[in-house]
């Protein structure tokens, strides 16, 4: 009774976890009832009948992440690159993923390396290398129409190496390389030519300036020797008038403020090798003093050189005006 007690057990527990099913999130389960899809079990628990239904297939509803392997594509201008991508695709529908399809992620790898070559093999090689979205942008197009039959959305499809020959790596080195030294003539040039422009720019500025002080200069030069020649007008004026009233001491000073610039003169000539000072200079002093006398003595003549009017006179008889005698 005991032996056969624990086979019951054991067949209830059997029985048991039979006909109840836990499905895990991001899983879900296919049901057959006689070898027929009847049901999708969702996350969450389930009971199936006994004897009569079955898990199918389990399908994984998470994305997933294919790798593309690698393969060698010819390009439209016969040029043999080596190409591989990885593809990330969901299952939104598992029914037909599950009974569509025989060995899914095969399929879809098989297609992705499909028409890999021929969206590669339909562009030019410089294509290849600088349009990698494009490739992406077809290759997302075509395999993702293909996949929906299968319950597939193809979310993303990416190029992760791209390989191209030797000697054409080679040649794109060499072909990068003259391009760099290309734009650094090209930014050397463009730097020497901004140095240039801006020396060329500072010596205007600074001939400007120049101009400007030189104006400047002599606009102040003339309004010196301006207010010089007012200032020696007005001495020589009142000079004048202190000459034509007799002052001596004018003429003194006149004469002799023109023998120390005639002086100055002469010692400043370079052709002069010798020049005479006076040995007193007392002697300076009186030939102004005679310069004045002469001129005071000259003054005095014009006076005496003039007729005095003389009143006339008449006779003792009363008779007519008698002429004045010399």
């Amino acid at each position: 009774m005991t032996y056969f007690a624990v086979v019951l057990l054991v067949f209830a527990v059997i029985f048991v976890f039979s006909i109840v099913k836990i499905v895990p999130q991001g899983r879900e389960l296919t049901v057959e009832r006689f070898g027929k899809y009847t049901k999708t079990l969702k996350p969450g628990i389930s009971i199936l009948i006994p004897f009569v239904e079955r898990i199918g297939r389990r399908m994984n509803m998470m994305e997933q992440v294919l790798d593309v392997p690698q393969q060698e594509v010819i390009t439209k201008d016969n040029a043999m690159v080596k190409v591989d991508a990885i593809v990330f695709i969901q299952v939104m529908d598992a029914p037909s993923a599950a009974y569509r399809v025989e060995n899914l992620p095969y399929a879809i790898t098989q297609l992705c390396s499909t028409n890999l070559r021929t969206v590669v093999g339909s562009m030019d090689l410089d294509e290849v290398l600088f349009q990698r979205d494009n490739i992406n942008s077809r290759l997302l197009t075509v395999i993702d129409a293909a996949t929906e039959p299968w319950g597939v959305k193809v979310n993303r499809i990416e190029i992760k190496d791209l390989t191209p020959p030797v000697d054409i790596t080679n040649a794109m080195a060499r072909q990068m390389k003259a391009e760099r030294e290309r734009r650094a003539v090209i930014t050397e040039a463009e730097g020497e030519k901004q140095a240039a422009i801006a020396r060329a720019e500072g010596a205007k500025q600074a001939a400007i300036l120049e101009s400007e002080g030189r104006k400047e200069a002599a606009f102040r030069d003339a309004e010196a020797r301006e207010r010089a020649a007012e200032a020696e007008a007005k001495a020589t004026a009142m000079v004048s008038e202190a000459i034509a009233r007799g002052d001596v001491n004018a003429i003194n000073y006149f004469v002799a403020q023109k023998y120390v610039e005639a002086f100055a003169e002469l010692a400043r000539n370079p052709t002069a090798k010798t020049v005479i000072v006076p040995a007193e200079m007392s002697g300076l002093v009186g030939t102004i003093a005679g310069i004045g006398e002469l001129v005071g003595l000259a003054r005095n003549q014009q006076q005496t050189a003039r007729p005095a009017p003389a009143a006339p006179t008449r006779s003792a008889r009363g008779g007519g005006a008698v002429p004045p005698t010399e």
